[in-house]
């Protein structure tokens, strides 16, 4: 078994509050989605509060909501984000969020480890500062997992079929 697992934190600005009509598909599209991640393969874990998901959270702002997740390894969360029913709400996200450079960050946590909302702002931030790097990194430079012996796995960046 696996001695580490990625981590994901997506962020997104939003465009109105939860609770307006601009947002009323998105907010009505949570459970949906959040059903289908959880029943994914390579699905471990995901950040939730009490409603189940986790926009009442906000360690960024305000208008700015985070979706964090631990999966099995990349290829798993890609599978997801880009080839499930998940694409039907990244199809839309301009519609309810602002666009921004830098929005999604992975690492490699020890198997068992649930990141904190703060752990994956520093991530984001780490990305921003710096670049990728094994301690922070997108779909577009993966690293491998600590002690692996491998070298940068490369890319699974694939043109969204969201956009």
């Amino acid at each position: 078994m696996a001695k580490f697992e990625l981590a994901q934190m997506n962020v997104a600005r939003l465009r109105a509050p939860l609770d307006s009509p601009q947002l009323a598909d998105f907010v009505g599209a949570l459970d949906r989605v959040n059903a289908i991640a959880d029943a994914a393969p390579g699905f471990v874990w995901r950040l939730q509060d009490d409603s189940g998901n986790a926009t009442a959270l906000h360690p960024m702002g305000e208008d700015i909501i985070v979706n964090m997740s631990v999966w099995q390894d990349a290829e798993w969360l890609q599978a997801f984000v880009y080839r499930s029913d998940h694409i039907g709400v990244m199809r839309r996200r301009r519609e309810w969020f602002e666009k921004m450079d830098l929005y999604l960050v992975l690492w490699w946590v020890p198997r068992g480890h649930r990141p904190t909302p703060e752990e994956g702002v520093a991530r984001l931030n780490l990305l921003r500062g710096r670049g990728p790097s094994e301690d922070a990194f997108t779909f577009g430079k993966l690293f491998p997992p600590p002690g692996s012996g491998e070298s940068i796995t490369g890319s699974l960046e694939t043109p969204c079929p969201a956009t």
